[in-house]
C-alpha cells in the first residue's frame, strides 16, 4: 500500500514556517512526521465522516519521502493501534493525512500564541510526555491473536552449551553459549558456505546438540524447500532418530497444520483481520492482483460463515467455493488454490499436539511449482510468527535466556533475493529475540544477506563463514561477520588456507577470524 498524500492548501505555508524553526537543512518531511505523532498524542480520533475535512491542494508527500524505509512500519503500526485496524485497511492513507493536517494546525496555533516558545521546548516537553505514555500503554494484538489455538510452548531455562568445533592444532573443543544474554543480544545464527563445505552437516549438528542439551524441550523446524532426495533420506535417518524428528515430505505427507487456524473464528472483527492477512500472503507470494484479492477474501469469509465457532475452513473447501464463484473463468488465483488443495500440502484437521511441540524436518518437493512451494513455505512461517508473537517473553535467569524453538531456513539466499519475502523474516529476526526463538539461516554466499533496507547479517549475532566462491570480497565478508579492518585482514589470510570442514567466525568464545574445524553431525 502506497501512502501518497497532499496537505491542505492552508497548511502548505505552515509546513514551511514550522520547518524554518528546525536546524538549517532539515527537510519538510520531518515536520510532517512530527505533526502526525503530535496529533495522535493529542487524542483526537477521526471517523469516515471526517475524510473530506481538509482539501488536498497543499504540500505533496510521496510515500518514500514521507516515511523512510527503516521506520515506515512504525508509523503504520501507530495508526493501526490507534484505530484498531489491520495494516491492509484502505483507510490508512486517509487517517495519515487527517492527522498530519490536524497536527500542523495544532503546532501552528501553539507557536503563534507563544512567541518565545522554541522548537527545542516543544520537543523536550512532548518527548517526555510520550515516554511517560509508554509506561502505561497497552499494545493490542487482537489482529493476530487467535484465542482458540490454546498453543503452549514450554521453554528451557538452563545454559545451552554447543560444541561447535575444535581448534585445528590443539584439537581442543570450542563451545558456544548461544543463549547467554551477557555475551549475545540474540540467538540468531547465520551460516554461509558453498556446496560441499560441510555447511548442512554443521547445521544438523547444531540442531542435534540443542535438542540433546535441552532434553528435547527446545524444538525445531528445518525448512528445506529444495526437497530431500530418496538417497539422502537413508543418510539422514540417524539424525531424525537422535533428535526424535518427524520427516514431513510434502506432498506425500501433508504438513500437520491447517494454515487458516491462526485466524480467530469467533470474534468477527478479528476474523476479518486474520482473513485479510491470509489473503495478503497468498496474493503477495503468487503475484495476484486486487480483483483476485477481493474474490479470495469474499470466498474465505463465506466459508467461515458456514462453520461453527472454533472450526476452520479447509483449503479444499475454499477451492470448491472459489470455483463455484468464478464459474468457467480460470486464472492464476484458481490455479494456486487448486494446487494448494489438491496436492494435500496441509492437513485438513490438526491431529494430536501442535507441530511446534515436536521436531519437524520439512521437505518441499522440487516437483511442486515455485508458486506453490513458496506460498506454502510462507504460510507456515506466518503461522509460526503469529503463534510466537502472542506468547509471553521467556525469562532471563542467571544471564541465560529461556529457549523455546529454532527456525532453520535452508537456501535462505533464495528468500533474500525477493523483496516480498523479506518483510516477515526481518520481523522474526527483530521481534523473536525475547520469545526464546532462534533463527538459523543457511546460504551459499554472503552478498545476499545484505539487501537494501534489510541487513539480515546484522540481525544475526553469531555468524559462521566456510569456503565461498567470492573469497576476495573483503567488504562483504567483513560486514557479514562484523569484522574490523584488522580482523578482516586476519580473516582474509585464513580464507586463503580454508578447506572443507573449516570455518571462521565472529563468536565471542574463540578468536575472531581464526580458522577452526567445525563440528559435523556425521562425525558426532
Amino acid at each position: 500500500m502506497q501512502i501518497n498524500i497532499r496537505t491542505s492548501e492552508a497548511n502548505q505555508d505552515i509546513v514551511r514556517s514550522l520547518t524554518s524553526k528546525l536546524p538549517t537543512g532539515t527537510k519538510e518531511n520531518v515536520i510532517a512526521r512530527i505533526a502526525l505523532g503530535y496529533s495522535l498524542q493529542n487524542g483526537r480520533k477521526f471517523t469516515s465522516n471526517d475524510f473530506s475535512l481538509y482539501d488536498s491542494k497543499g504540500k505533496e508527500y510521496k510515500d518514500h519521502i514521507l516515511f523512510d524505509a527503516k521506520h515506515r512500519d512504525f508509523y503504520i503500526a501507530s495508526i493501526c493501534q490507534y484505530y484498531g485496524i489491520y495494516k491492509t485497511d484502505e483507510n490508512i492513507p486517509k487517517f495519515v493525512k487527517l492527522h498530519i493536517d490536524h497536527g500542523l494546525e495544532l503546532m501552528d496555533n501553539l507557536f503563534s500564541n507563544s512567541k518565545n516558545y522554541t522548537f527545542f521546548d516543544f520537543l523536550i516537553g512532548h518527548l517526555d510526555k510520550g515516554i511517560e505514555m509508554l509506561n502505561s500503554v497497552e499494545v493490542n494484538l487482537d489482529a493476530v491473536r487467535n484465542n482458540n489455538q490454546n498453543i503452549e510452548k514450554t521453554y528451557f531455562k538452563e545454559p545451552i552449551k554447543l560444541k561447535v568445533g575444535s581448534k585445528i592444532e590443539e584439537n581442543e573443543p570450542i563451545t558456544l553459549e548461544f543463549n547467554n544474554t551477557e555475551v549475545y543480544n540474540n540467538s540468531h545464527i547465520a551460516i554461509a558456505g558453498a556446496s560441499g563445505t560441510g555447511k548442512t552437516q554443521f547445521a544438523l549438528e547444531l540442531l542435534n546438540q540443542i535438542s540433546q542439551e535441552s532434553n528435547h524441550h527446545v524444538n525445531y523446524i528445518y525448512l528445506d524447500f529444495k526437497g530431500l532426495k530418496d538417497d539422502d533420506l537413508k543418510e539422514y535417518q540417524p539424525f531424525f532418530e537422535k533428535t526424535r524428528a518427524k520427516f514431513v515430505d510434502v506432498p506425500s505427507i501433508p504438513f500437520p497444520v491447517n494454515p487458516l487456524s491462526f485466524i480467530d473464528s469467533i470474534n468477527e472483527t478479528d476474523r476479518q483481520m486474520g482473513i485479510d492477512k491470509f489473503v495478503d500472503i497468498i496474493c503477495k507470494y503468487s503475484n495476484l492482483g486486487p480483483k483476485q484479492r477481493g474474490q479470495l477474501r469474499d470466498v474465505i469469509l463465506e466459508c467461515f460463515h458456514e462453520k461453527k465457532a472454533g472450526e476452520y475452513p479447509t483449503l479444499p473447501e475454499i477451492n470448491e467455493k472459489l470455483l463455484e464463484s468464478v464459474g468457467d473463468k480460470r486464472d492464476t488465483l484458481t490455479e494456486i488454490i487448486y494446487e494448494l488443495s489438491s496436492y494435500n500440502i496441509f492437513e485438513e484437521e490438526q491431529k494430536g499436539k501442535s507441530f511446534l511441540n515436536q521436531n519437524i524436518y520439512l521437505s518441499l518437493s522440487g516437483d511442486l511449482s515455485n508458486s506453490v512451494r513458496f506460498t506454502s513455505l510462507f504460510l507456515i512461517i506466518n503461522y509460526i510468527y503469529n503463534t510466537f508473537a502472542n506468547m509471553e517473553s521467556t525469562p532471563i535467569e542467571n544471564g541465560y535466556r529461556g529457549m523455546r524453538y529454532v527456525l532453520l531456513i535452508d537456501e535462505a539466499h533464495v528468500i533474500f533475493k525477493e523483496k516480498k519475502y523479506q518483510e516477515i523474516l526481518d520481523k522474526i529476526l527483530r521481534e523473536f529475540r525475547s520469545k526464546g526463538v532462534a533463527t538459523v539461516l543457511l546460504s551459499q554466499g554472503i552478498a545476499e544477506f545484505n539487501q537494501p533496507g534489510f541487513d539480515f547479517s546484522s540481525n544475526c549475532e553469531i555468524s559462521y563463514l566456510m569456503n565461498i566462491k567470492d573469497k576476495t570480497n573483503s567488504k562483504a565478508i567483513n560486514k557479514f561477520l562484523g569484522f574490523s579492518d584488522k580482523e578482516g585482514i586476519t580473516g582474509a589470510r585464513s580464507l586463503e588456507k580454508i578447506s572443507k570442514g573449516q570455518a571462521i567466525s565472529n563468536m565471542k568464545e574463540f578468536d575472531k577470524a581464526k580458522l577452526f574445524k567445525i563440528a559435523q553431525f556425521w562425525e558426532s
